[in-house]
Parts: C-alpha cells; structure tokens; sequence
C-alpha cells in the first residue's frame, strides 16, 4: 500500500490553501496568471487535488468570493450586534469594516476579488445579489439617502485604496469615517 493511502488529508486546509496561492499569484502577476496549472504548481497540490476542489478557475473564483463574503458577513453581524442603535447600524458596519485599514484583515484578497468583479459578469450578479440581501435584510434601518451616501462614500474609498491613490494620512481617514458614521445616524 502506498504511503498516500496512509497519509492524513485536510480537505479544508488543501481548499484554503488554493485560494490563497490564487490570491497571492493574481496580486503578484495579474488575474492573469491565474491557470489552474499555476495555481496547483504554486500550492504543491497536484492538479487532480486542485481539480477535486475547483473544475476551474471561475470556480475558483467563486470560492474566493464566497471565502470572503462569509468572513465580511461574520465581521458584519460582530460589528452589528455590538453596535446599540438600530437606525445605520448596517451602514456604520459596513463602513467601518471597510473603512479602517484594521477592519478588513483580508484586504489584499479583497483586492484580488476586487479586480475579478470587474472582469467576471458572473461575479458581478453575485456580488449584486450579496448587497441586494443585505439591504433588503436592513430596509427599515438603513433607506435613507444619508446611510446610502456613507456607502457609496465608503465604495470610492475601496476603489480609490484598490487603484492606489490618493494617499491619505491616518488622521484624515478617521476624520472622514467619522463623518460618514454621523451621517448613518441621520
């Protein structure tokens, strides 16, 4: 019997680590680089492993978006549940989570999806799907066109950090979420 036969597997980690290395190849290179091939030559997974978790690289994809959607909702319902006002309290989640360089701990795989969207249509219907169900899971508390004016403030930020520029120093990034969080109160 073969020693792969007696070895421990770790299906979830081996997933993990896919996503990961995928993360970390679209950064370094492009979306581009992003081959199966690459990926499972990068990860030490043979290609038949990466195969088992991802048929290919739209799924992939959409492993690492739903990877980071459930990370962003549990950081969500955290930042919610301890938040005592109801009216913004999504939008005052959502910004902070965004806002704050601490507040997103995968930030750079963000990055990576965040490109994706733009390419990938198929993405782009899930990602709209994803904030359609929040804001309809939040329509008594976060309709008004103040909580929407935080978020669409809050997107130009995650754009603005994604394409690099413009720099802006700490204390006026939190004077700014400052602002915005009075906003959501509105």
């Amino acid at each position: 019997m073969s020693k792969a036969h007696h070895r421990k597997k770790h299906p979830e980690a081996v997933r993990q680590q896919l996503l990961e290395v995928a993360a970390k190849l679209s950064l370094e290179k492009g979306p581009a680089s992003v081959t199966l091939d690459a990926v499972s030559q990068a990860a030490g997974v043979s290609k038949g492993g990466l195969l088992h978790h991802f048929p290919n690289k739209l799924s992939l994809l959409d492993g690492l978006f739903d990877d980071l959607t459930e990370k962003f909702d549990r950081a969500l319902a955290e930042r919610m549940r301890d938040d005592p006002e109801p009216k913004g309290r999504f939008t005052r989640a959502y910004a902070a989570i965004w806002f704050l360089p601490e507040g997103l701990s995968d930030g750079e795989q963000w990055k990576v999806l965040t490109v994706a969207l733009i390419s990938e249509p198929h993405l782009r219907e899930r990602w709209g799907q994803w904030v359609d169900r929040h804001l309809a899971e939040n329509v008594g508390t976060d309709s008004t066109l103040d909580a929407m004016l935080v978020r669409y403030a809050v997107d130009g930020l995650w754009l603005a950090d994604l394409l690099g520029a413009p720099a802006m120093d700490a204390a006026t990034r939190a004077a700014m979420l400052e602002r915005l969080m009075t906003l959501s109160r509105t």
